[in-house]
């Protein structure tokens, strides 16, 4: 059975005074927070039992999700003194993560109807061809290349480079995380434990220079993703019709 992370311990501060009294992925979405979007979409793909990180304002989540069963999966909590990146928080769920095989993570900004069976079909297949792989990234295409980091691959769909941020003359695609991935148990060994630790800037560099391989899915057109952490994504959040037609709920 296939476990999730929910990343959701971000104070979302680019979205104050909306998250004054609520951490990000609880701010409402046509009257229901976007962690309730997330755990809907992941139970409808088979993944019942899900963790989440918490750090600000962890009430809030709690009051509202309590076990999890109201809702029809069994959750566990992390709670985080200091944030520990989004790596850091895998490593500190690691007794929950490392027994049941490939476990999924979602940043807990992101609203989609991605098809969650086609990227762990696309992980499978990468094991089994590359016995290295260690992680499928679902990669997007941005219309701001040179705000965000660039994910570079092969035809195979393996991993080349990443690069941050390029300059307009630099910039080689147009493909960037899309904030849903698919991670082997074995690459908690890779994190230190009560550390701060990003997956851009410190695991994934680290994983490709000890020869590991990480695979990038493109998501197929017609898939709803949009990350809201900005008040103009949020307020696009709020008028999209794939939540109007029921899409995501």
């Amino acid at each position: 059975m296939t476990k999730a992370l929910i990343l959701a311990a971000g104070e979302g501060t680019r979205l104050r005074p909306l998250t004054l009294q609520r951490p990000k992925p609880m701010l409402p979405i046509k009257g229901k927070p976007l962690l309730e979007y997330t755990v809907g979409w992941l139970r409808s793909h088979g993944v019942d039992q899900i963790a989440m990180n918490l750090h600000y304002k962890p009430e809030t989540i709690l009051e509202h999700f309590g076990d999890g069963r109201a809702f029809g999966v069994e959750l566990t909590y992390s709670h985080e003194r200091e944030l520990l990146g989004t790596a850091g928080a895998v490593r500190s769920l690691k007794t929950f993560l490392e027994d049941d095989g490939p476990f999924v993570l979602v940043y807990g900004d992101v609203l989609t109807d991605l098809d969650l069976g086609q990227l762990l079909q696309f992980h499978r297949q990468a094991v089994q061809r590359d016995p290295s792989a260690r992680i499928t990234l679902s990669l997007y295409s941005v219309p701001n290349p040179t705000e965000v980091g660039l994910v570079d691959l092969a035809p195979d769909g393996k991993v080349l480079r990443f690069v941050e941020k390029p300059k307009a003359e630099e910039v080689f695609t147009d493909l960037a995380n899309a904030g849903v991935l698919v991670i082997e148990p074995s690459v908690i060994e890779h994190i230190p434990a009560d550390t701060f630790y990003d997956f851009g800037h410190d695991l994934f560099p680290k994983l490709l220079a000890a020869g590991e391989s990480i695979y990038g899915w493109k998501i197929p057109d017609g898939t709803y993703l949009l990350d809201i952490g900005s008040p103009e994504k949020y307020a696009q959040a709020q008028q999209d019709a794939p939540i109007e037609a029921g899409h995501l709920s």
